[in-house]
Parts: structure tokens; C-alpha cells; sequence
């Protein structure tokens, strides 16, 4: 479809977002169905009233070890020590280095809950929760390097200037607030992931659906919401007039430059802004939450504060209408992150125990507002890590599979869909692309994934390319 003027898709996009179950979702799916969204195809039939209203991905950056955590495999543990050999003849290669022996997980494995499901001894909270959760146990990624991986499993491409699938959301549903962004991130304290903030662009569509940044663990979490304390003769009545000002200028410079998107997005950004320097500071404020949220948060501990406080601010802000929230574990870098080369048993605990404690706590906390019944919850990472060492107790890359999960509303809890092989090295049955879990979320929100598109430089560009299927089977009924 060609994107629509901007005047008739933010009007549209506002009173969508004001749209409930009922005959409300009724109308959305008809309006969605008018502009192509809803197009059916075999693989991919038109979703019903959309379950899903707002979503939290925690992005677990550097590819987290899919067989030290979710994916237990006997093989590792029976032929520890041994050349790692596939059979057949494959070729066994590394990314960053030579391949070692098998190299076992160095914790232990239990099954919890009704679905049995396997969790490592590292992530003992969210091991309580597996019976909520529906996981994708063969994920795939064509790529084993950091930068286009993260691209691909943000934005379906492996190459820089696509829209990241938070891009994509606002684009089609925008925020159920009007003075707070449709697109939140919240970058670990430690520093922006790999890619900087191109995992979180807006690409070709519209700049005012870039992810905003907030860095939640420093005094100002938002720059520049109120001017300097030591700017006194910037006064409410001279901010006003310089305001309107600058809005005659931008709409004259608007009008000559018809079809350019970026002096919009900024009109819009200040706009926004305005606004936000009266709901920004009660949405960053945690000193309301009672001293009970704030311990389940993990907020009185150094290893889970960090996390904990985001995980927290992320349930604030979708509670106050923010569509999609982005919360980052790890930055770009050798150290501090999932990226585990060296050691997994000194380098994979701490990233859990700041993890785990505040991802569980979230679940829960969305569950007991009543929130969890319109929201999706998503666990993803860029890629895996292999069955074999890396020096002696290092893993290397591994785009031939890994783990995600996804809870929440529209997830059938509790089940797990594909398998790798006996090694976690590549995946054995049912495949999931990050094609066909960018579709799978957009089939949850009431989007069809091959009707959003945006005509750029002569095509209709989509956040899933030309690929994908819905997975039905973590689909609830």
C-alpha cells in the first residue's frame, strides 16, 4: 500500500488507539482491512480481533547461549571433551576462532512446571514461570556477527536503513497517549548495543517513529525536558513566544518542502515534547511505587537494580499508553553482555542473576494489574552460541539456532515450538526465521505482515521482506 498523507494516517492512528475490545476492536479490524493490513493469504489468514495492544521486548544483547540456558541436550553432557563431529562430513567451522572439544553447560538442568519445560540453574525465577511462556526452541539467523544480526532480528535486514520492528508498530498503531511517544528504549546503563541506535531507527518510514531514547539509570533519564537551572531568563512567557516562532518558521520551510518527513518529525518531536515536560516526570518517578514492587523489582539489590529499575519503568509506561518498549541487556563491546568468548561459567551468571530476577518480576507484576491480558512479552537475542569450546570454556557464535520466547496476550502459554538438533548446533525440526517471528508478532497486534507496507525508492517495502509465516502453533485459540 502507499503510505497515506501524513494529516489522515495521525488522525486515524489517534482514534485507533483509543479503540477497546468489543465492537472497538471490530472497527479496528475493518479500518486495518480497508488500508491492506488485514490481506490474507494461506499461510497467513486474517487475524481476528487483535489480542494485543502493547508490547515489552527484552533484547538480550550479544547472543545468549541457548544450551546454557533453555535448549538441554544430553549429547552435550554425555560427550563432553570429545571432537565435535555432526557426521556426514559437515564442515565444522567457528566465526572468531578455531573449534574446540564438546564443551558440557557447566550448570545444572531441572524441568519445572506442567509443560516439563528445561531451564538452566541460572535463571531460577523465570524457571517458575515456564507455564506462561511459549518458546521458540529452533530459531535461525543467516548471519553469526553481531551487527548484522541484531539488524536482522530488529529490522529484517542485515544491512543498515530499514525500520526496526518498534518503527514498524508506531507506524501502523502509534501510542494510545498523546503526550508520550508510540516507541520507548531503554538501554542497559553500561552503554548502546551493538549497532548504536540504528537498532532502534525508523529507516525509511517517517523519522517521528524512531525509537525514543531514555537512559533510565542517569539523574536526567530524558535530555533537555526543562532548560538549565541556571537559564533564569528563560521564563514560561519567553519559552512560549520563541515557541511560536519557530512553529511560523518550520511551517513556511514545511510548505517549500513538500514530501520531506524530517521538519514534521521535529515539529512533532517538539510538540511531544511539550507535552512530556508535564507526564515525562511522573511516568521516571519510582519513588511512588510501594517498597513491596520496588524489592520484587530487585530495586534494593546493585546486581538487579539496573534492569530491575527499566523493567519497572517499562510497566509504567505501557500502563500510560506507550505501544512499544525496548528494554536492552548489555552493551556493544567484548565484555559486560551476552557475547560470552571466554568463559561461560564466569561470564553467562551475572548477566542472568541481573536478569532474571526483574524479567520474572515483570511477568508478575503484569499479571496482577491485569495487564498481561493486552500485552506481549518477548525474550529474543541476535543469535546462539556453539556446542563446541572456544579456547577451553568459551562458546563462539552460532546463527545456526537459539532460543526466544514470547508471553502474554495472544501466546498459547506453555508450549514450545521446533527443535534444534542433539547438539544445539543447528536446528533440527520446524525452523522459525526471524521472518516468521516478526510476522507472528504483527498477527498478534491484528496486523498482517505482508499488507504493512511503505513504498520506498520504487517498492513496498515490509518489515518481513518477501518472507515469513505466521506461527500458529504458540498462537493462542
Amino acid at each position: 500500500m502507499n503510505a497515506p498523507t501524513p494529516w489522515i494516517r495521525s488522525s486515524r492512528r489517534d482514534f485507533l488507539g483509543r479503540l477497546g475490545g468489543g465492537l472497538g476492536g471490530a472497527a479496528l479490524a475493518q479500518l486495518l482491512g480497508q488500508e491492506g493490513l488485514l490481506a490474507a493469504s494461506p499461510a497467513n489468514p486474517p487475524p481476528q480481533i487483535p489480542k494485543v495492544r502493547r508490547v515489552i521486548q527484552l533484547f538480550m544483547n550479544g547472543g545468549a547461549s541457548q544450551m546454557d540456558l533453555f535448549d538441554y541436550k544430553p549429547a552435550l553432557f554425555q560427550q563432553a571433551g570429545e571432537t565435535f563431529n555432526p557426521g556426514a562430513g559437515q564442515r565444522i567451522e567457528a566465526p572468531t576462532s578455531e573449534p574446540g572439544k564438546i564443551l558440557k553447560p557447566p550448570f545444572e538442568f531441572r524441568q519445572y512446571g506442567e509443560s516439563g519445560r528445561w531451564v538452566s540453574s541460572v535463571l531460577p525465577n523465570l524457571a517458575q514461570c515456564v507455564d506462561q511462556m511459549a518458546f521458540l526452541m529452533a530459531m535461525e539467523s543467516r548471519t553469526n556477527v553481531h551487527g548484522p544480526g541484531s539488524y536482522l532480528m530488529n529490522t529484517g535486514f542485515l544491512l543498515p536503513g530499514f525500520p526496526c520492528l518498534g518503527s514498524w508498530v508506531s507506524y501502523a498503531l502509534g501510542s494510545e497517549a498523546d503526550n508520550l511517544p508510540a516507541f520507548v528504549v531503554l538501554p542497559d546503563g553500561k552503554g548502546l548495543p551493538y549497532n548504536q541506535r540504528g537498532n532502534f531507527s525508523a529507516g525509511f518510514l517517517p523519522v517521528s517513529h524512531q525509537g525514543t531514547v531514555v537512559q533510565a539509570h542517569l539523574p536526567a533519564p530524558m535530555a533537555d525536558l526543562k532548560a538549565p537551572d541556571a537559564a533564569a531568563y528563560i521564563t514560561p512567557a519567553a519559552d512560549r513566544a520563541g515557541l511560536d516562532l519557530l512553529e511560523k518558521l518550520n511551517r513556511r520551510h514545511a510548505a517549500a518542502t513538500e514530501g520531506d518527513s524530517r521538519l514534521e518529525a521535529r515539529i512533532q518531536a517538539y510538540e511531544l515534547a511539550a507535552k512530556m515536560q508535564l507526564s515525562a516526570p511522573e511516568v521516571l518517578a519510582l519513588d511512588g511505587e510501594s517498597p513491596l514492587t520496588r524489592r520484587l523489582y530487585g530495586l534494593d539489590n546493585t546486581v538487579t537494580a539496573d534492569f530491575g529499575r527499566r523493567c519497572l519503568l517499562a510497566r509504567r509506561l505501557v500502563e500510560r499508553g506507550v505501544r512499544f518498549v525496548q528494554i536492552w541487556s548489555g552493551a556493544g563491546g567484548p565484555t559486560g553482555n551476552w557475547d560470552n568468548h571466554t568463559n561461560i561459567q564466569k561470564e553467562l551468571p551475572p548477566m542472568c542473576a541481573a536478569t532474571d530476577q526483574p524479567i520474572a518480576a515483570l511477568l508478575q507484576d503484569l499479571r496482577a494489574r491485569g495487564l498481561l491480558e493486552d500485552t506481549l512479552v518477548l525474550w529474543n537475542t541476535e543469535f546462539g552460541r556453539m556446542p563446541f569450546s572456544q579456547g577451553s570454556e568459551g562458546r563462539d557464535h552460532n546463527g545456526g539456532t537459539f532460543v526466544g520466547w514470547m508471553a502474554g496476550a495472544g501466546v498459547r502459554p506453555g508450549v514450545a515450538y521446533g527443535e534444534s538438533d542433539e547438539w544445539s548446533w543447528k536446528t533440527g525440526r520446524d525452523a522459525t526465521t526471524t521472518y516468521d517471528f516478526h510476522a507472528t508478532v504483527l498477527h498478534l497486534l491484528g496486523l498482517n505482515h505482508e499488507g504493512l507496507t511503505f513504498r520506498h525508492n520504487g517498492a513496498n517495502r515490509r518489515l518481513t521482506d518477501v518472507h515469513g509465516e505466521v506461527i500458529q502453533a504458540v498462537v493462542a485459540v
